[in-house]
C-alpha cells in the first residue's frame, strides 16, 4: 500500500479550473477537489506555478492537521494518455491564436490549453 504522504497527493491529477477574470484584471485557478485552495495571477504563466503553490500549501496544511483530504474526482483514465493532440485547424485561425496569445505574454500552447479548459467547462459556473 502506498504511503498517502505530500509526495503521493502531489502526484495525483487534481483537476484546475482556470477563468479569466470579468474585468480583464488576470486569471483565477482553482483546485476543484480541494476547497479554497485557489490563487489569482495577471498572466497564464504566473497562474500556474502560483496554483501549485497554493495545492502544496493546501496539502501540506491539511496533513498537518490530519484534515483527511479528497483525491481527485474526475475518473481513472483507462488507457495510458500521451497528452499530445494534433488538430488541424485553417490558417486564419492559427493567425488569429497566435496573435492572442502574443497579446496575452503567454506561449500557444499555454493559450490554446487554457482557452480549450475554459471552453470544456473548467470555469466557475456562478
Amino acid at each position: 500500500m502506498t504511503e498517502k504522504n505530500l509526495d503521493y497527493y502531489l502526484t495525483l491529477p487534481y483537476p484546475i479550473r482556470i477563468y479569466p477574470e470579468p474585468d480583464g484584471s488576470g486569471y483565477t485557478a482553482e483546485v476543484v477537489d480541494l476547497p479554497g485552495c485557489i490563487t489569482c495571477a495577471d498572466t497564464l504563466p504566473e497562474l500556474w506555478d502560483l496554483i501549485e503553490d497554493a495545492k502544496r500549501g493546501w496539502l501540506e496544511l491539511a496533513l498537518a492537521d490530519g484534515n483527511p483530504i479528497p483525491e481527485p474526482s474526475l475518473p481513472a483514465v483507462k488507457e495510458e494518455l500521451s497528452g499530445k493532440l494534433t488538430v488541424r485547424v485553417p490558417r486564419s485561425l492559427h493567425r488569429k491564436l497566435i496573435e492572442q496569445a502574443q497579446r496575452e505574454g503567454v506561449s500557444l500552447n499555454q493559450f490554446i490549453n487554457a482557452s480549450l479548459a475554459e471552453t470544456i467547462g473548467l470555469k466557475r459556473t456562478a
